[in-house]
């Protein structure tokens, strides 16, 4: 779970904008600048109105300034999100491989191991009366091809024998 709060702290970070969040500052202070002139207008502070429109000048050339002003992401920020999607896309092989639909995703395509269709072959070989492969030849092959096979046939014989 842990990895799903680094992608999400990862994402957010990469949609921050410096120069969006200059801008947005920007406008606020105009905001409130407007909001000062019309105080200092209702209740005749002339200081008060001055600077605010002074405030309000400089926070509008903060906007011609900032066409000039390109976002530049820290590298250390692009390291941490191409490794939030690499982790990302190995978690989800993960998941579709241990729940069995990437299996079946590499039937679907055709994408089958050599050892499975060797095996597939000796099987229709030994079920073919005009051949001369048998269940024997047919055991032996599997036993050779897959280690694990051959260790849980080894433990069937024993349990059997006992």
């Amino acid at each position: 779970m842990w990895w799903a709060l680094a992608v999400t702290a990862c994402l957010w970070l990469s949609a921050c904008s410096p120069v969006q969040r200059i801008a947005q500052s920007s406008n606020d202070i105009r905001a409130e600048a407007q909001g000062l002139i019309q105080r200092g207008t209702e209740t005749g502070d002339a200081e008060v109105v001055s600077r605010a429109t002074r405030i309000e000048a400089l926070a509008s050339g903060i906007h011609v300034q900032l066409s000039g002003v390109e976002n530049k992401t820290p590298m250390w920020l692009t390291a941490l999100t191409y490794s939030a999607v690499a982790v990302v896309a190995v978690a989800l092989v993960i998941l579709l491989w241990q729940t069995g639909i990437g299996s079946a995703i590499r039937v679907a395509i055709g994408w089958l191991p050599r050892r499975k269709v060797v095996a597939a072959e000796l099987a229709v070989d030994m079920l073919d009366p005009n051949r001369p492969e048998g269940d024997r030849e047919y055991i032996a092959a599997m036993r050779a091809q897959d280690p694990m096979f051959d260790a849980a046939f080894r433990k069937a014989q024993t349990r059997r024998k006992a």
